[in-house]
């Protein structure tokens, strides 16, 4: 498919170390990849390449900055592990693990991770007759097997070791933005009829994939029916380019060989549980130079809350 790629090399904006299908976004992030993924069993070089990655294991994730919510944000979401309801995607399996990077970066047992984002063809449940740019189907022609308003969306409740887990889809892209997933970190409520109610928000981002990754798995099938300029990190105007602590993910493939069969992808979420950021108008920055202006266009269903900004302000989603 065609996309904004004009500057192929490594930049200082996009120090990444690639290898053997891992996208490797500083050392706190393979740090935090090693404790997320420590129920799975290594052998040979992926066994090899955790141990080297061990003496990261004391470093403390330096505190996460917040951006917006975007305009696709909808309250109300399910306390759920797997949130793709049959939409069709490459796997992911996304684990989040949350520390209070102003006490040592000490485990946040009990904090609710919320996560949202679009489908293979730049789709957001509840939104689905904002255009994605490009060409792309219809959001309907995926068949009627999701509910269009809960779709790749949902909480998880944090354990001891501040882990959350979430099984998911690698997410599409939408003009003028790249790959990403938003985020947001709850504490001081409970889970309530299905959903997290109360307390406050400590942190809202959005977590990134390495270009290299997203442009293989957009080749794929159902992603290569949405054609058009896709957005690459340098180019975000929301990523700015401080790995980890900017919410880019460490990524591993499931078969080196195939990434149709899917990805983990692991990052530490340093927070500070004393904060509030609802991320409502925040951050977001603005189109970079040569950037689409042609920005996804459509109404909100008419149970979306009320404060939530129009799909026409997703400069900043």
């Amino acid at each position: 498919m065609t996309g904004n790629h004009k500057n192929t090399s490594i930049t200082r904006r996009r120090a990444l170390a690639v290898s053997g299908g891992t996208v490797a976004a500083g050392g706190l992030a393979v740090a935090g990849f090693q404790s997320a993924f420590a129920d799975t069993t290594d052998s040979g070089a992926d066994a090899d390449a955790t141990a080297s990655a061990s003496s990261a294991g004391s470093e403390c994730m330096t505190l996460m900055t917040s951006v917006t919510e975007g305009p696709y944000y909808l309250d109300g979401a399910l306390v759920r592990k797997d949130i793709t309801e049959g939409k069709a995607g490459v796997p992911l399996t996304l684990r989040l693990t949350v520390v209070d990077a102003t006490d040592g970066c000490t485990p946040v047992k009990g904090a609710a991770v919320e996560i949202w984002h679009c489908d293979a063809w730049g789709y957001y449940s509840g939104y689905t007759t904002a255009n994605p740019g490009g060409s792309a189907p219809a959001e309907s022609e995926e068949g009627d097997s999701a509910d269009d308003k809960t779709y790749l969306r949902g909480y998880q409740i944090a354990d001891a070791n501040g882990v959350v887990k979430f099984e998911t889809i690698f997410p599409g892209w939408y003009t003028p933005r790249t790959c990403h997933i938003h985020v947001k970190v709850h504490t001081g409520g409970e889970k309530e009829d299905g959903t997290y109610e109360g307390g406050k928000v400590n942190y809202t981002g959005q977590l990134f994939f390495a270009d290299g990754i997203a442009e293989e798995i957009f080749t794929l099938e159902p992603y290569s029916k949405h054609t058009g300029d896709y957005t690459v990190l340098a180019d975000d105007m929301v990523y700015d380019g401080g790995g980890a602590a900017s919410g880019l993910l460490t990524l591993k493939a499931v078969h080196k060989k195939d990434p149709s069969k899917g990805y983990k992808g692991s990052l530490t979420l340093g927070i500070d549980p004393d904060a509030e950021n609802t991320g409502a108008g925040s951050g977001g920055g603005t189109l970079p130079s040569g950037a689409p202006s042609d920005a996804p266009t459509g109404t909100p269903p008419s149970d979306a809350p009320s404060d939530s900004a129009s799909p026409s302000a997703s400069a900043s989603s």
